[in-house]
Order: C-alpha cells, then sequence, then structure tokens
C-alpha cells in the first residue's frame, strides 16, 4: 500500500528509505541470497549487450514477465526480441521517477509479473536504488538480480584478465568528471598513479580527450596501454587499443561518442605478468601429507591468489 504522508513523491519515498537505511539492515538480507527467488519486482541486469550473456535469473525472469521496464537503446533489442516478445515493453528513456513508479507499482499491484531491466549489472551506475526505494516506500518488495557488467565482456573481448600477477592488483570502476563528477571527485589520475590499478571508466566515452590530457599534464607515461571497447559484446562491437598519447585521436577518427567503456593500465595488453602461486610448487608444498590436507591448501590458495 502508499504511504499517505507522501503520496507518489519519489523524493521523499528516497529520503525516507535512506533514514530506514542508516537505522537497520533489512531483513531480506539474512534471509535470501543472489540468484534466489524472491517475491516483488526484480531489478534485472540485462549484461553488456549479447542475449547469450544474460543470467539464468534474468531469462527466466523475462521469459513469464507481463511488463518490461527497459533502458531503451542501452539493452540490445535484439535480446528483447528473443525474451520479452510476448511482455509489454515500456522504455524507461525519458521517463523520470513519477512517471515510472506509478506505472511499475499499479502493474505489480494489479497482479502482472514486472521486470525493470537494466543494462549491464544494475549495481554499477544504474541508478537502481532510488528505484526501488522509491517502489519500496509504496509497499512494493524489489530485489536485485546481478548481470554481467560491461568492464567483464571487454575482458573477455581483450582476451586478458583485469587482475594480474605482479601487474595489476586492484581494479577500478570510475567515471570521468561532468555533471555528475566534480573535478575533486575525479580520482582517475590517482588510480593510474597507484600503477598496479586496472582503471575502468565508464559513462566517458565522450571525455576521452579531456581525461587523457589531464593524465598527460599529471605527468604519467604517455606509453601507458588504453583501450576503447565500443558496444562490447554487441554485433557492431569496435576495440580501439592505444595509449594515453594517442587513443583520443584513435577515438575521435572512429566518431565515437558514447557507449564504449575505457581500460587503462598494463592489463590491457596483458604483457609481463608473473606466474601465480596457484599453479607453482607453492601449492604443492607439503606433498608428504593427508588428501585431505591437500586439499585444503588447493582450496585457501584458489580463495586467496589470483
Amino acid at each position: 500500500m502508499s504511504d499517505a504522508s507522501a503520496p507518489n513523491d519519489p523524493q521523499a519515498a528516497i529520503d525516507s528509505q535512506g533514514r530506514r537505511r542508516g537505522e537497520e539492515l533489512d531483513d531480506r538480507i539474512f534471509e535470501h541470497s543472489a540468484g534466489d527467488e524472491q517475491v516483488g519486482i526484480p531489478f534485472v541486469g540485462a549484461g553488456p549487450g549479447n542475449p547469450r550473456l544474460l543470467t539464468v535469473a534474468g531469462k527466466e525472469l523475462l521469459e513469464t514477465a507481463d511488463l518490461v521496464v527497459h533502458a531503451g537503446s542501452l539493452v540490445n533489442s535484439e535480446l528483447l526480441d528473443e525474451y520479452c516478445d510476448h511482455a509489454k515493453l515500456v522504455n524507461s528513456v525519458g521517463k523520470d521517477l513519477e512517471e515510472l513508479i506509478p506505472l511499475m507499482r499499479d502493474a505489480y499491484e494489479d497482479g502482472d509479473e514486472v521486470v525493470r531491466l537494466h543494462s549491464g549489472d544494475p549495481a554499477v551506475y544504474g541508478a537502481a536504488l532510488e528505484q526501488m526505494d522509491a517502489l519500496e516506500h509504496e509497499g512494493v518488495p524489489t530485489y536485485f538480480v546481478p548481470g554481467v557488467t560491461s568492464a567483464f565482456a571487454a575482458s573477455a573481448t581483450l582476451r586478458t584478465q583485469l587482475t594480474l600477477n605482479e601487474v595489476s592488483n586492484h581494479v577500478a570502476f570510475t567515471r570521468p568528471q561532468g555533471k555528475t563528477l566534480s573535478p575533486e571527485e575525479d580520482h582517475i589520475s590517482d588510480f593510474v598513479e597507484m600503477g598496479d590499478v586496472t582503471t575502468c571508466i565508464y559513462l566517458g566515452t565522450h571525455a576521452v580527450r579531456d581525461t587523457m590530457d589531464r593524465l598527460l599534464e599529471d605527468d604519467h607515461d604517455p606509453e601507458t596501454p588504453v583501450a576503447v571497447i565500443y558496444h562490447a559484446s554487441w554485433p557492431d562491437e569496435d576495440v580501439i587499443v592505444g595509449s594515453i598519447d594517442d587513443i583520443a585521436e584513435k577515438v575521435e577518427e572512429a566518431g565515437y561518442r558514447a557507449s564504449a567503456l575505457v581500460v587503462i593500465g598494463d592489463a590491457v595488453t596483458g604483457a609481463g605478468y608473473e606466474r601465480s602461486y596457484l599453479y607453482g610448487d607453492w601449492a604443492n608444498r607439503g606433498s608428504g601429507s593427508s588428501d585431505a590436507d591437500t586439499q585444503t591448501n588447493e582450496t585457501e590458495t584458489q580463495a586467496g591468489d589470483d
């Protein structure tokens, strides 16, 4: 049921749910794990583009949905055709919360199976939580269904790992400064300076030139590898590989202004990494111990190393 104190006011709902989050944990955290069947409206990650990269859970939910509210052209139309042709489709682009929340709430309360379909993974730059909080405030339960984010699709396309022993021990998901991010909140240069970070820049195709110019102004090595993957896993995917010094010119020549992921760091090429401990002599230490001890050592190694 709707909260009469703030009917159809998403901002009031977000503020209210935010206060609740600061005061107590949701009981459902301890009742459900990712992938569980749950009650409510699922916020599903459609993956990076290729319909085959949709999760099994996401596929099952879409195939039984009556209403799918999707992220417009950010979701591959082939995926919508394959899994949602039976459902009513609503493009969320251009619609604000004041329109989207009643739309989903009313359909759910009428007994429809409703799916909110985000591109990639809704937990990464998805603006999902504000919608979920507004729905929860209206008495409609919600939950996340993870998806494959574009950084992982880019890694697969580049045939490399985002983390590599002695090359990259960390991964940063970030975005360039602009309307949403102030210059003080832009840490791309800090990540690159660390040296062992693979920096994945979302929502930054339009800002490649500005970003690389700032990195050069900060005296970063101009030969640092950079890859720009346009429409990772889509049929028109394009890969541009260069360096901090020349990638902007290459992207401008290609004419891309959106829908590409920028990856900075030596993991782009995968060159120079060291063999990990996982399949080395260290993993086989204590060869005279029991089979159980050996299995325990192997499990601990897999959990704690590249």
